[in-house]
């Protein structure tokens, strides 16, 4: 699983014109699934994503985490991310989980987040979708497991 995390002060899912999600300031996650992932992995990991502390505090210093700036969560599936970009001219999908594991771990990943972070909104898989971004910083990271 990678997960690109964007610090936002606003971000949007658009679906042929209709706005399907929205946050304000909080994180926007880009998910990509792989084959070897499994659920306690994902969880695992998002886990990390949400404590991470990558908002500023007073001294604008990185020490405050989506919690403590009572912010919001995008999670949006992105099979992209799981590609293999290192031979070739063209991405290859090796790596990638098939699209029956990657909407199941995506469904998962939102189960797990009712239970433990209602503050979140989310895209859908396997449509296409547009992305609306507002980056604060910017500030980007790459989570893999």
């Amino acid at each position: 699983m990678k997960i690109l995390v964007q610090r936002v002060l606003q971000s949007s899912v658009h679906i042929n014109n209709s706005k399907v999600a929205s946050i304000h300031r909080g994180i926007l996650c880009l998910i990509g699934f792989e084959k070897h992932d499994n659920t306690e992995d994902c969880f695992e990991l998002m886990k990390k994503v949400i404590n991470y502390r990558i908002f500023p505090d007073d001294q604008r210093k990185m020490n405050l985490n989506l919690i403590d700036i009572e912010g919001e969560l995008l999670i949006v599936p992105q099979v992209t991310l799981a590609i293999e970009t290192n031979k070739g001219n063209r991405p290859s999908f090796s790596k990638a989980a098939d699209p029956e594991k990657g909407e199941e771990l995506f469904e998962e990943l939102k189960n797990f987040l009712d239970e433990s972070f209602e503050n979140y909104q989310s895209g859908i898989f396997g449509k296409d979708m547009n992305i609306e971004i507002v980056n604060e910083g910017p500030v980007t990271f790459l989570f893999k497991n």
